[in-house]
């Protein structure tokens, strides 16, 4: 039911294996006209590395198909076995990599709020349905995901594609979704999030020449060790990782738009290519090289809903 070698004998027209090594492969496909915007999807086999620790704008959604799948989130460390379906909120910091030596292959799709919201109802405002539980043994639904992820990858009927989808993505939410979190936040963590929103909305602004921890520190009345431990607290990395993951989410849009590597690498602050590459290797698991022809080279269209 769950095929370690979907790389190879499922690989859509168009599409592109990213990264050279046998034991580990990335898949990225872009499907455009779902509810208006485009989706991309993930297909990977991890060998041996693990991811950095990043946050997501979207959620993240996928089913592990073979192997042993860990991640440390929400402060826990998780394992996600064959045929179970793995949430990741937006915003929530996580890694993820193979939990034993013979490694793990999974697929993942990104789908945004008003995907969602769209998935559930057609009257309402986009909602963020919050998961209680990021791993979920519901083998069905692990099932009708990578059949749906299956029919957007391959592009062969759009109609089926997109159907598939929104019907997966509405019994998601219907057994498995909230309307929020259960736990009431402390104060401090109320406090932490708010000296996070500060400090990492100023590095967004000022992304290209970035302030020093001491200037951020200064301006909020805090020394620089409560800046990093308030950061830490509400977004699980300190804040020159935070800048390395949004610098690598704003060359993922350049990328994208056509940009190369080394241009890209410029106008999001990185020092030269070479560091842009180690962080994006780091955050999306393969090269900017590599993505871009991924994803351009995958690109299935899909009629606007």
């Amino acid at each position: 039911m769950y095929r370690a070698d979907e790389l190879q004998d499922e690989r859509p027209a168009g599409g592109r294996v990213a990264g050279g090594r046998t034991d580990d492969r990335t898949l990225w496909t872009r499907v455009d006209g779902i509810q208006g915007a485009p989706l991309d999807l993930l297909l990977a086999r991890i060998g041996r590395r693990h991811y950095a620790p990043h946050i997501h704008e979207e959620y993240a959604i996928g089913v592990t198909l073979s192997g042993l799948e860990t991640m440390h989130y929400r402060g826990e460390r998780i394992y996600s076995d064959a045929g179970t379906v793995v949430i990741v909120e937006p915003g929530e910091t996580h890694t993820g990599g193979p939990a034993c030596a013979e490694g793990f292959s999974y697929l993942c799709l990104y789908p945004g709020a008003g995907l969602l919201g769209a998935a559930t109802t057609s009257d309402e405002e986009p909602v963020w349905p919050h998961f209680r539980e990021p791993i979920i043994d519901d083998r069905q639904l692990g099932e009708a995901l990578r059949f749906a992820h299956r029919a957007l990858r391959l592009g062969q009927d759009a109609l089926e594609g997109e159907s598939r989808l929104l019907g997966v993505l509405g019994t998601l939410v219907r057994r498995h979704g909230g309307s929020g979190p259960v736990e009431v936040p402390r104060h401090r963590r109320a406090d932490s999030t708010r000296i996070a929103r500060l400090v990492a909305a100023r590095l967004s602004d000022e992304m290209l020449d970035p302030p020093t921890l001491a200037e951020v520190a200064a301006d909020l009345d805090l020394s620089r060790y409560q800046l990093l431990r308030a950061f830490r607290d509400a977004v699980g990395m300190p804040p020159y990782a935070w800048l390395a993951q949004h610098r690598v989410t704003r060359a993922r849009a350049l990328l994208d738009a056509g940009h190369r590597p080394a241009e890209a690498a410029t106008l999001v602050g990185f020092a030269d290519q070479a560091h842009l590459t180690r962080w994006f290797r780091r955050v999306v698991g393969v090269t900017p090289g590599a993505y871009r022809n991924s994803v351009q080279d995958g690109i299935v269209r899909l009629r606007a809903s």
